[in-house]
């Protein structure tokens, strides 16, 4: 009888020990209920504002979306949020972004580097140079441990230099999909048979794959055989360029930019129906050029207030890696400037053309802050010609739509992710309201605003000048 009652009570305090150890963890947080009400909605199934709505969130899923005269039942442990009359839209995305690494357990950095995404509004993240890390880093936020946005991960470098030979990239394109990456990066330097073992075996393995495009395989034999997303627009201009002797790097620098006044823009039309044949998608990155290959000095760019949320090193780093490129002369406004309006215009044809756009500014990159630079690419893309809705659709929608889950997130609808951004202000009508976040719910976890705050000046000590 007491080795009986004795293994009743430690069955007992197993179970205590279970239910506290679940009720304590992350993951708890995605199964609450929330009512977000007095907001107007911006739902991203149209370009139409939901004007004095509610949400009913829980279990991390948006219940619906409800005028506010028609309440929802809901339970009695609701959570009512006060909008105080700001706009909800679904969020934006980094679709072309270098999250840092690390090798041991130490996440703290990656994790400062997901609050600053947050705090500026972005939802979702690809990342586009591969680390193990990340694979680890996307268990960690999809179980509550780290708070961030959505990951996606591309897995290491496929190169000129990292593939050898033909078999060495099929087989990394396999154990990239093994290890669970969700897309392939290649990089410049691939030759025609290299390129062709990647994108066959990627068919094969049923893996995205896009990036720079190798100058030895061309834009066209990119496009036609299966480049998911071309990264920076890149290849464009050597496509339009028929005296290819005038790629020479040494000649045309760094993307080819000086070959602008090379290239026949008659065949323009041609490349951009090309790229809607084959259903490729376009991640522009304007503001990195901009700012990296721009003709405003580096001096410029290290005083802007939101360096303070990056290590001095790293800032350092970037005014250096530009600084050699202005010494060299590379960087002179005549050379610039033709190349900056080229991209731009580029952009349009490709968007007026119908080909999708992903919003993207490739951050952290030189004096591309993470989540920052996304307000400086929104501002680029206004000034190239798309308009507010058209670039809150890169931006969310357009997203869903590239990874083939449209409907799971992107928008704010009933079975959607409980995933959306409160800001001060309509973004249709002035998009500076995007940088008034007053809260952000990602995947049923609300962070209000001063959690947000908090966490930047979190961040700004740490990088402190001493």
């Amino acid at each position: 009888m007491n080795t009986a009652i004795t293994n009743l009570t430690k069955n007992l305090q197993l179970c205590i020990a279970i239910l506290l150890l679940f009720f304590n963890s992350p993951l708890s947080l995605f199964g609450q209920e929330y009512l977000v009400r007095n907001i107007d909605v911006i739902s991203m199934e149209n370009d139409q504002v939901l004007k004095d709505h509610l949400i009913h969130v829980q279990d991390g899923k948006i219940v619906g979306v409800y005028p506010a005269n028609k309440k929802p039942k809901f339970s009695k442990k609701v959570v009512e949020i006060d909008g105080k009359g700001a706009y909800a839209f679904p969020g934006l995305s980094e679709m072309h972004s270098h999250i840092p690494t690390t090798e041991t357990d130490d996440f703290s950095y990656i994790q400062d580097v997901m609050w600053l995404y947050l705090a500026n509004g972005v939802l979702n993240v690809r990342g586009m140079i591969g680390h193990h890390s990340h694979l680890e880093l996307k268990k960690k936020i999809d179980s509550g441990e780290i708070t961030g946005p959505r990951i996606f991960a591309a897995g290491q470098s496929l190169n000129g230099n990292s593939v050898e030979t033909p078999q060495m990239g099929e087989a990394m394109v396999r154990e990239q999909k093994e290890a669970g990456f969700d897309h392939l990066k290649l990089h410049p330097g691939l030759d025609m048979p290299k390129f062709l073992a990647i994108a066959n075996t990627a068919k094969e393995e049923d893996i995205m794959f896009g990036g720079h495009i190798s100058l030895d395989v061309g834009l066209v034999n990119s496009l036609n055989n299966g480049y998911r997303s071309v990264e920076h627009m890149d290849g464009y201009i050597e496509a339009l360029v028929t005296d290819k002797s005038k790629l020479d790097p040494q000649v045309a620098g760094p993307f080819s930019m000086m070959a602008v006044k090379d290239a026949d823009m008659s065949r323009i039309p041609y490349l951009v129906q090309l790229t809607l044949d084959k259903q490729a998608w376009i991640a522009p990155t304007l503001t990195l050029f901009e700012r990296f290959f721009g003709y405003i000095p580096a001096d410029e760019f290290r005083l802007e207030p939101e360096m303070k949320y990056m290590p001095g090193v790293q800032v350092q780093q970037w005014v250096n890696q530009k600084k050699l490129l202005e010494n060299q002369g590379v960087l002179k406004e005549e050379n610039v400037r033709p190349y900056l309006e080229f991209r731009k215009e580029m952009l349009m044809a490709l968007h007026r053309g119908g080909v999708p756009i992903i919003m993207s500014s490739d951050s952290p990159q030189v004096f591309n802050v993470p989540g920052f630079s996304i307000h400086n690419e929104i501002y680029s893309m206004k000034e190239a010609g798309m308009s507010p809705y058209e670039i809150l659709v890169s931006g969310s929608v357009n997203v869903a739509r590239y990874f083939e889950r449209e409907g799971e997130f992107g928008q704010i609808k009933k079975g959607a992710a409980a995933d959306f951004v409160l800001v001060e202000g309509n973004p249709l009508n002035d998009l500076s309201n995007l940088k008034k976040v007053n809260g952000v719910m990602v995947r049923g976890e609300w962070i209000p605003k001063d959690k947000l705050q908090a966490e930047l000046m979190r961040i700004e000590e740490k990088h402190v000048r001493k």
